[in-house]
C-alpha cells in the first residue's frame, strides 16, 4: 500500500498530532484563535519553519534551506 503525499494537514491528522503533544503546546491553539487560522495551518506552518526558516508551510518547505 502506497502512501498517499499531502501538500497539507487534515483536521484529523492535526487532532492526532495534537493529542500527542506535551500540554504546553497549546500555544499553537492560542495563535490559531489569535490570528484567526484553521489549527491545522498553524500547525503545518511550525512544523515547516522548524525544518525551514524560510517556508510558510508544506509546499514550500526545503529542509536545510533556512540554515
Amino acid at each position: 500500500m502506497q502512501a498517499k503525499l499531502q501538500e497539507q494537514l487534515s483536521p484529523a491528522d492535526t487532532e492526532v498530532i495534537l493529542e500527542r503533544l506535551p500540554e504546553r503546546i497549546s500555544a499553537l491553539i492560542a495563535r490559531a484563535t489569535e490570528i484567526e487560522h484553521p489549527i491545522e495551518a498553524v500547525v503545518e506552518m511550525a512544523i515547516a519553519s522548524f525544518l525551514d526558516t524560510e517556508a510558510l508551510g508544506f509546499a514550500d518547505c526545503k529542509p536545510g534551506r533556512g540554515q
